[in-house]
């Protein structure tokens, strides 16, 4: 899981120095699916249930699960969300980094800055003899405080031999799906945490293509997303650097 980590990592560098206005989300797709590829691995999410490509490319009130497109070219000021699976030796490794093309507004700096905020509290929360609750309720203070909402019905996961695995860590004590059981948190657990925060509402939107979730509303979105695995102490990141 270090080493699929590690990939995801290094993709999302590349993301970033990829952005640009002119390119399209399926240039960055095409570059994501050979670096996974060239470094042995596999992406998680081709023909995940149907998902059509290597990674999600998400647009300003897209928050998740947005399908790259070369109809679909980035601009000066846009906020782009891309999510990262991949899977080395039969693990899996999953993350999320929000970006602008260009310099952001200081109301698109505030938004990312929160939902990364929200996730550094998450793992700050992600400990042995901690409960899951102690991570949803850092996500949901964090957005909140903040005058954010958090999405409805989405969640983060834990993940391992797959991608998706109990138990279901939504960003919300409140979400619609009901709380998850108050797990006891113990060494050796990995889990994808991910917060997903939304300037208005929380209510989300499925548009026609079946995957991309918006804000129903239409107001920006963030996303931001690491692989951890739980320690006696501080949790260790496997999607980093």
């Amino acid at each position: 899981m270090r080493q699929a980590g590690r990939i995801v990592a290094e993709v999302l560098k590349l993301m970033g120095e990829r952005l640009a206005p002119g390119v399209t989300t399926a240039d960055l797709n095409a570059a994501a699916d050979e670096l996974i590829r060239k470094r042995g691995a596999t992406p998680s999410f081709k023909g995940y249930h149907g998902f059509p490509a290597s990674i999600c490319t998400s647009i300003n009130e897209q928050v998740v699960h947005g399908i790259p497109s070369k109809k679909r070219v980035l601009k000066e000021g846009d906020l782009v969300s891309v999510d990262v699976g991949a899977i080395c030796k039969g693990y899996h490794g999953d993350a999320a980094m929000t970006y602008c093309v260009g310099r952001p507004t200081p109301e698109q700096q505030r938004l990312m800055d929160v939902t990364q905020n929200a996730l550094i509290a998450s793992i700050a929360q992600a400990r042995a003899g901690n409960r899951l609750w102690d991570i949803i309720r850092a996500v949901e203070t964090t957005a909140h405080s903040a005058g954010y909402d958090v999405l409805r019905n989405y969640q983060g996961h834990g993940i391992g031999r797959e991608m998706h695995e109990d138990p279901g860590i939504p960003n919300s004590l409140s979400d619609p799906r009901g709380r998850p059981p108050n797990l006891l948190l113990r060494a050796g657990m990995t889990l994808a945490i991910e917060p997903m925060v939304v300037m208005g509402s929380g209510e989300p939107r499925v548009l026609e293509d079946g995957w991309t979730v918006v804000s129903a509303d239409g107001t920006l979105s963030a996303h931001f997303e690491h692989t951890i695995a739980i320690h006696d102490g501080e949790a260790e990141i496997l999607t980093r650097l």
